[in-house]
């Protein structure tokens, strides 16, 4: 289970809802027979929603080789090798098409993972094969082979609204088919820091250990969400559970089967939410949109006629809240996509068509190329769920091998290079270009608790 620490914690969910007297009372109306029950549409339900059980291997690397004296001491003229560690985990999963067999999780589930095995309602155990997984969703895709699989249906989750009964089935602490029942307390969250993109539902459904890639229904028996993750100080439940919607997992599913991977279009710009105080400075009536700050040359916004300070209101005709909804909607579309975009300028509606282009790649530094970083993954761009954006420019580190040079200098994942020799770099092509040079590199480096200069020789 991953955990993140701040004035809580943060614990990737489990779908599991265990009813509670502080949980809405089931609704009569949707229920059969003379004692109010939910039992005839689980009865159908439940076989559609599997356990997954896997294991795998990780490199672990000795904490002690952050401090310079030890890897002098021990390893001078060498390089430490990470030492290699077995991994088991559980979670949970939905059969969204038994015909092919194919399974949504959460890519966290199946991370790591060397085998994977899922375990349907009457103890069947098959082998899983991973069709492929996006880590910035938290979405992953398995697909099994089997006779007499059941399906959820899926429901639009565009449609669902708080207030809305929900049910969360999964296996909770590897516990096995378990259900909890309660409500959609919210929807469209995002800003959390759980996920690269965010438009969590959130239930008071409890969930547990072990429920992550389970199932939240309504009382349909219809999909609309894949759990994920529960807000608490403890670790245990506290009624506040986050799922992924069922359309963004169904999209990212669509791409995974196809390519086996994501490929996300960029529009092309830099945004940010319209507040009130933005809103009454530019004299519009709303404060739903978002504001673009800057349009990048060359890119599908210029080319679609974009501007600096004009506020998006809609991509689709679905309406644009905040600057993290056109995120994550962009995020989802194909290259090559056509969107329409409603846009205010100057107080007056326009709508502009825009052809969704390619991302920048990240980039990998490799020993031929940048040998004393060599290990060090740099991202297109500081994501938008980092502290650090829009206070800072530089090359952003999204991840580092362990036991790599990079590694050994004191990089993590997370930093923000600012310059290199005091010369300042925005690119990796200016990071390439100024670590080139001979003798020692001195690097200023920015992490979200602070900064710090590293001397690389």
């Amino acid at each position: 289970m991953r955990l993140q620490t701040a004035i809580a914690t943060l614990c990737l969910v489990f779908a599991a809802i265990v009813p509670m007297h502080s949980q809405a009372a089931l609704p009569i109306t949707a229920l059969s027979g003379e004692t109010p029950t939910l039992a005839p549409m689980l009865k159908k339900s439940m076989p559609a929603v599997v356990n997954i059980a896997t294991s795998g291997t990780v490199k672990v690397q000795n904490p002690l080789l952050d401090d310079p004296f030890f890897r002098e001491f021990f390893f001078r003229g060498q390089t430490p090798k990470p030492q290699e560690r077995k991994t088991q985990s559980i979670g949970s999963g939905v059969i969204v098409d038994a015909s092919k067999g194919y399974v949504l999780t959460n890519q966290h589930v199946i991370a790591n993972a060397d085998e994977i095995f899922v375990i349907l309602q009457d103890n069947r155990r098959i082998a899983a094969k991973l069709i492929g997984s996006d880590k910035a969703t938290d979405v992953a895709v398995l697909q099994i082979e089997g006779k007499d699989l059941v399906q959820l249906p899926m429901a639009d989750s565009d449609a669902v609204e708080v207030g809305d009964f929900a049910v969360a089935i999964g296996n909770p602490v590897g516990l096995g088919h378990t259900v909890t029942s309660g409500i959609i307390s919210a929807v469209g969250r995002s800003g959390l820091g759980i996920e690269e993109y965010e438009d969590f539902i959130q239930t008071d459904a409890s969930i547990n250990p072990g429920n992550s890639g389970g199932a939240l229904i309504n009382l349909k028996g219809e999909l609309i969400g894949i759990n994920t993750a529960i807000y608490s100080r403890s670790g245990g439940n506290i009624g506040i559970g986050f799922a992924i919607p069922v359309n963004m997992a169904r999209s990212v599913m669509d791409q995974l089967i196809e390519h086996g991977e994501i490929k996300r279009g960029m529009l092309g710009v830099q945004i940010q939410d319209l507040t009130p105080e933005l809103a009454e400075a530019m004299d519009v009536k709303t404060s739903d949109g978002a504001l673009v700050s800057t349009v990048v040359e060359g890119s599908a916004a210029e080319k679609a006629g974009l501007k600096q300070g004009d506020i998006i209101t809609a991509i689709d005709n679905t309406p644009i809240s905040d600057a993290s909804t056109l995120r994550n909607r962009v995020g989802l579309k194909r290259i090559g996509e056509t969107v329409s975009l409603k846009i205010l300028r100057d107080g007056k509606e326009k709508v502009l068509k825009a052809t969704i282009g390619d991302m920048p790649e990240a980039a990998v530094a490799t020993e031929e190329d940048l040998p004393r970083l060599a290990g060090a993954h740099f991202g297109a761009g500081i994501p938008d769920n980092h502290p650090l954006l829009g206070k800072v420019e530089g090359v952003y580190i999204s991840d580092v091998d362990a036991g790599s040079a990079a590694w050994r200098a004191g990089l993590r994942p997370g930093d923000v290079i600012v310059s290199v020799n005091k010369k300042p770099v925005k690119t990796f092509k200016e990071l390439q270009s100024a670590s080139g040079s001979k003798g020692n590199l001195l690097l200023y480096v920015r992490r979200p608790e602070g900064a710090l200069y590293i001397v690389i020789g």
